[in-house]
């Protein structure tokens, strides 16, 4: 696929959250029944519980590491808390999926006030197994920083969807 067709590139993941990179295992994330394609729009109220995430890979003595972030916190126009780390999950068995893995930093769901954010699913081969652990703050995470802390290289999978608040909240108020 053509780097400007990349729905990654399109939707600004590749430059603000990653590298260029080539995906080289297949990752699935699965909100109740609906799997996330590069920017779908999903609701907050579908998002309150963890996804389900299947990796594949062949080597089951392979591990991944997958985080989940949001490059858009607080808001769009003034992403000053860029990036918002939602969850961390380490130690992943290739073939298998986060259940399988260590929860490092707990699921957060996504709860935007203010415009349409990117949440992005990124997933890492570690080099070992416990060889990754959790950052000491969610707020002005850095995926590239981290990826390069822990020698993890470029991603081998990556996923966003697009979440706003939801309509209905607030509105107007009668006189």
């Amino acid at each position: 696929m053509a780097r400007e067709r990349d729905p990654l590139t399109v939707g600004r993941v590749i430059g603000d959250v990653l590298d260029p990179f080539t995906r080289s295992i297949a990752m699935r994330a699965i909100y109740n029944s609906r799997e996330v394609n590069n920017g779908c729009e999903l609701k907050p109220s579908q998002v309150v519980n963890q996804p389900r995430v299947d990796i594949g890979g062949e080597d089951l003595r392979t591990f991944y590491t997958l985080l989940m972030v949001d490059p858009d916190a607080p808001s769009p126009s003034d992403p000053s808390l860029r990036e918002y780390l939602h969850w961390l999950v380490t130690d992943i068995p290739a073939t298998t999926g986060t259940s399988f893995g260590q929860e490092v930093v707990c699921y957060e769901s996504p709860r935007p006030v203010v415009g349409i954010h990117r949440f992005v699913f990124v997933l890492f081969r570690q080099m070992g197994r416990q060889t990754v652990y959790a950052p000491g703050w969610r707020q002005n995470f850095n995926t590239k920083d981290f990826a390069e802390l822990y020698n993890l290289g470029l991603p081998v999978a990556a996923h966003y969807f697009n979440c706003q608040r939801e309509s209905g909240s607030g509105g107007r108020r009668r006189s």
